[in-house]
């Protein structure tokens, strides 16, 4: 299994903007589709946004627009830009993988590795 580790995440104010990382070992990056996926208390994994070793790219209705996901092979790291931050985006936010093959990255239950979390908090 591949291993992953998130950075990026802190403190901001309502409209700013902040950049997660992913960056993976132990695996062939460019065969894996990634997603980003949040989680707040009491709540299961929501979706936030995926991407296929193509490129193509998929989002939660209520990020569009705010949140870019990309990745780049070479460094093997996926890259969440979230801008125009509210404070309903506040959760935990994680990194995952998958080489299976799915119709959907929206289901955590597709993903085979998870990175440990990292805290995004925006305030009002």
């Amino acid at each position: 299994q591949v291993q992953l580790i998130e950075s990026g995440g802190g403190l901001v104010q309502a409209g700013g903007s902040l950049r997660l990382s992913c960056t993976a070992s132990g695996g062939t990056f460019s065969s894996y589709f990634m997603g980003w996926f949040r989680q707040t208390p009491g709540k299961g994994r929501e979706f936030v946004a995926g991407i296929r070793w193509s490129a193509i790219t998929y989002y939660k209705d209520s990020v569009k627009g705010r949140f870019t996901i990309s990745r780049d092979d070479a460094k093997n790291t996926v890259y969440l830009q979230m801008n125009n931050l509210k404070p309903e985006d506040t959760a935990v936010y994680y990194c995952a993988a998958g080489s299976g093959i799915v119709t959907t990255l929206r289901a955590p239950d597709g993903y085979d590795s998870w990175g440990q979390g990292t805290q995004v908090t925006v305030s009002s």
